[in-house]
């Protein structure tokens, strides 16, 4: 293995892309932490450190979406704009006649929706920016300079208007430094900058755990001691080979070409297989499903607010409010697990078009051995696509609450436990795979062999 990185750096097309690639992502973290200029760094620190419901969705949202809310820098829209403009388009693509039309059109009609793309996510900017300063910023006068104060509490409205253009600016220049990293450096950039998010705040969850354990036997479920840390280790090493195994998973379906003649030479007749990934969903499921389910745990809690303290109106609020925090109850759980499982058929439903791919079958002779052609395949490949989301969902609904259970069996940190499960390990995952592939496809081109070559 240490033979085949070295290689990877005496190839010099290679090692400028992956220079390229690592300088962007260095642009990035550094941008990460330029605070906007007119927020106390020290009360926004202790307002996402006391579990609110909104500073609660600022941080689940800020984990896959390479954003630091939490600390409102230039970058604190992350490139979470540019994913939502995207999956608008790719929802409108499977019913909008003029969406569909320009996929049609090949590289042309591509290059159209991008820009689109491009431009909504400008849109998206604004919207959520101006929500966040008013909302957020200007929703607690104690999060704000005092330089930079209103006679009647919050921000001046100048200073607003910079803010939301600062953080819209962050995020389009967010979203250029993941298409220079498509372009010039490897791997994709956009899932590249979510990586950089996740991994950079692992030392942390790390530094935190040495800081409260303790270097003896304490026994599981109390104080963190050694066998704490075995069990972390081990059980991490488990979850990252069951989110790999599943990740590459595949159901493949075996397909024949069609024997034809022409003089005295037969072609065709040739037995291949066409792969459906079992995980079809990805990570889309769970970030939706988390996303909705912060609503209600919000509404619920500004709705306890308009309540007399200590009365009944505001004990049920309450109680609601703490159903709907993640992680902590029954309720929120299983309303988690039934919503994976919608957007793993509904995503899946977006994504695969079992006609189109009966109808590509046909075009170019090849055939499910036992199905005609036309209706009769596209039928089966969709029953074959229900059957494997099932099994794709309940991975999913796994990695989901496997933080959730190690944070309460453990008693560990939940930044911590993050990293067993849930949207980042699974975008981690992904991404490192897709890196290795982009790797491997320059080696191979120089006659070398790939990284997961034996």
């Amino acid at each position: 293995m240490l033979e085949k990185i070295r290689i990877i750096f005496t190839i010099p097309e290679l090692r400028n892309k992956i220079f390229i690639t690592l300088v962007l992502l260095s642009v990035y973290r550094i941008g990460y932490h330029i605070t906007l200029p007119v927020v106390d760094q020290g009360a926004i620190a202790g307002v996402g450190e006391d579990g609110g419901t909104l500073a609660g969705l600022i941080t689940r949202v800020s984990v896959f979406s390479a954003s630091n809310l939490q600390q409102a820098t230039i970058f604190g829209l992350g490139i979470m704009p540019y994913i939502s403009a995207s999956i608008i388009f790719q929802i409108l693509g499977s019913f909008v006649p003029t969406i569909q039309a320009l996929k049609k059109e090949g590289q042309s009609g591509q290059k159209k929706i991008n820009d689109y793309t491009r431009y909504l996510t400008v849109v998206l900017c604004l919207v959520q920016s101006t929500v966040y300063v008013f909302a957020y910023l200007n929703g607690s006068g104690d999060l704000i300079a005092d330089n930079f104060k209103a006679p009647g509490g919050g921000m001046t409205l100048g200073w607003s208007m910079i803010s939301i253009m600062i953080m819209t600016c962050g995020a389009t220049f967010l979203m250029w430094l993941g298409e220079q990293i498509d372009e010039y450096g490897i791997g994709n950039g956009i899932s590249l900058l979510i990586m950089a998010g996740i991994l950079a705040q692992m030392p942390a969850a790390l530094n935190s755990l040495f800081q409260n354990s303790e270097f003896e036997l304490k026994g599981l479920g109390g104080d963190p001691g050694i066998e704490t840390m075995i069990m972390l280790a081990g059980l991490f090493v488990l979850v990252v080979v069951g989110v790999v195994f599943i990740t590459v998973g595949q159901r493949r379906i075996p397909t024949q070409s069609a024997k034809h003649v022409r003089g005295r030479r037969v072609f065709g007749g040739t037995r291949q297989h066409l792969p459906l990934r079992v995980n079809q969903g990805g990570v889309m499921p769970i970030i939706f499903a988390s996303s909705l389910l912060m609503v209600p745990g919000i509404l619920v809690g500004f709705l306890a607010t308009a309540f007399e303290p200590g009365g009944l109106g505001e004990q049920i609020m309450s109680g609601l409010a703490e159903a709907f925090t993640p992680g902590r109850g029954f309720l929120y759980n299983m309303m988690y697990i039934g919503m994976i499982y919608f957007f793993c058929y509904f995503w899946t439903a977006i994504t695969f078009n079992p006609k189109e791919m009966a109808d590509n079958l046909k075009e170019y002779g090849s055939f499910i051995q036992g199905y005609r052609p036309g209706k009769r395949t596209a039928d089966y490949l969709e029953k074959v696509m229900v059957r494997i989301t099932y099994v794709g969902a309940a991975f999913l609904s796994v990695v989901a609450i496997v933080p959730t259970l190690v944070a309460s069996m453990l008693n560990v940190d939940m930044q911590l436990a993050s990293f067993y499960g849930g949207t980042g390990l699974l975008i981690g995952v992904s991404v490192a795979f897709d890196l290795v592939q982009k790797i491997d496809s320059h080696l191979v081109m120089t006659n070398y062999k790939g990284l997961l070559d034996s």
